[in-house]
């Protein structure tokens, strides 16, 4: 059904925020004009490349259109 089963995102994991940081995430969300979710997944895709000294972060930052 799908190229690579293994690419399919279906694995969860939950995060808890106080209500000063759930805003402030909120807040930029908003103005991204993206799912708070999607903003995360981006922000910890792109700090874990970093930490893992990936030069090719492309696959994980959002492309500019």
């Amino acid at each position: 059904m799908y190229p690579d089963p293994k690419r399919v995102r279906d694995n969860r994991i939950t995060l808890r925020f106080d209500d000063y940081e759930h805003d402030l995430i909120t807040a930029l969300a908003n103005y991204q004009g993206e799912q708070p979710s999607t903003l995360l997944r981006q922000l910890v895709l792109r700090e874990a490349a970093a930490l893992l000294g990936l030069d090719d972060a492309d696959s994980v930052s959002r492309k500019s259109v």
